[in-house]
């Protein structure tokens, strides 16, 4: 085994036991793994400091885009809660656990074609509000994997798939997605929702006081078209150039700054976030610096994998190697790359976006004993989807044309 995937290791393993010291472990395994490859083991860039300038400058729009969206998108959570549209949802939730349920579903409808970063942290700010403060592990680990699932069937609603559509499958082939996210949906929300419902049961009444500011609705709206078209028009008409520049996080920053003459956002958040970002972004690093050059061979028991790989490793790279070697079922392998970040907090970047706002959500043993329904849901709608539709598997020409940066202007998992 190369040294590399044993110092990712222990990052992860560091991670997952010592929750209150993530930042320095993440940040000191990229260190450590980047100087173990200038010294022995050579990039695909280029050996010795070379090779690493040369690395670095074919993810810096990658690291420099999902930089970006989670700040912006950590504003833009604050913007919508200080609306008090959250406030005064409690007059159409239901009062028992189906209004946690519902909210879940709600977060799931957005991801499907926004970014998968936003739904969460609206989903982590309306359940802020309606739960008072008081949102169960459970409920956080249901709403990373509804924001992840919502987007597993669309071509604009995750990374994945966008760089899938953007290597030539058709996007009918990926909406077999939302067959196993939709199942796992019900098999995670509904215990997820109990469980809310039983720690801080859901307000049953709007606050009297709440009045909505459809001004900072509207901001919060522009952002988020912003992001939608910008997503759209560069990975469709642009594709060419998308791996050039962080065009989606830039997009939305101008948006925020444009907007900040009539509500100003809260900066004194960004500190916070940029801690968490930072998190990420070492993983993301440790992930990429990784020799991965070639998957098992494609088969449903490799995609049923590739969703439990995918929870500790970057699922751009999985799915870039994927789309080269061909063979797959797309459906099956956009819903166990999209929805298997879910199985673990940082294990995409909606759940560390969440943990920014819900610091409580960072302790993996945590996570896993009462977010169990997630991992269960995963594999009951991977199953769910073989037995309905079968996995057929792409026979057409491997698809050696994609190049694994061309979702660098699309939102990081």
């Amino acid at each position: 085994m190369p040294i590399e995937f044993i110092l990712f290791g222990c990052v992860l393993a560091g991670v997952a036991l010592f929750h209150r010291f993530t930042l320095p472990i993440a940040a000191g395994g990229a260190v450590a793994i980047a100087l173990y490859k200038i010294l022995w083991s050579p990039f695909k860039t280029g050996a010795g400091v070379a090779g690493f300038a040369g690395h670095l400058g074919h993810e810096w729009v990658i690291l420099v885009n999902l930089l970006l969206l989670l700040l912006g998108f950590a504003l833009l959570a604050d913007l919508f809660e200080q609306s008090e549209v959250p406030a005064v949802l409690p007059r159409f939730l239901p009062d028992d656990w189906k209004g946690g349920f519902v909210l879940l579903v709600l977060v799931f409808v957005l991801s499907s074609f926004l970014d998968n970063i936003a739904a969460a942290m609206i989903g982590g700010a309306v359940a802020h509000t309606v739960f008072r403060g008081k949102v169960h592990i459970g409920y956080l680990a249901a709403i990373v994997a509804a924001s992840n699932g919502g987007g597993a069937g669309s071509v604009v609603g995750d990374t994945t798939t966008t760089m899938m559509w953007i290597a030539g499958v058709d996007p009918l082939m990926v909406l077999e997605g939302f067959v196993g996210s939709g199942v796992a949906l019900l098999i995670f929300g509904i215990p997820a929702s109990l469980q809310q419902q039983a720690y801080s049961p859901i307000q049953k009444d709007a606050d009297a006081r709440a009045h909505v500011d459809w001004a900072r609705v509207a901001i919060v709206a522009f952002i988020l078209v912003s992001a939608i078209v910008v997503n759209v028009v560069v990975n469709t008409r642009f594709n060419a150039v998308s791996d050039a520049f962080p065009f989606l996080g830039a997009a939305v920053w101008a948006a925020i700054v444009l907007c900040a003459a009539f509500r100003r956002p809260n900066w004194g958040l960004l500190p916070g976030a940029l801690k968490g970002s930072a998190f990420l972004l070492s993983l993301v690093l440790c992930a990429s610096m990784m020799p991965v050059e070639r998957l098992p061979a494609a088969s449903w028991p490799t995609a049923l994998g590739l969703g439990f790989v995918s929870a500790v490793f970057d699922n751009i790279p999985l799915t870039a190697l994927a789309l080269k070697q061909g063979g797959y079922d797309w459906g099956f392998l956009a819903y166990a790359v999209g929805f298997g970040g879910s199985m673990l907090w940082f294990g995409s970047s909606a759940g560390v976006a969440l943990s920014n706002m819900y610091p409580e959500a960072r302790n993996v043993g945590q996570w896993l004993r009462h977010g169990w329904h997630v991992a269960l849901a995963y594999v009951v709608g991977f199953f769910v989807m073989l037995a309905v539709i079968g996995f057929h598997p792409d026979t057409g020409l491997r698809r050696d044309t994609v190049v694994p940066a061309v979702a660098a202007s699309a939102p990081a998992r």
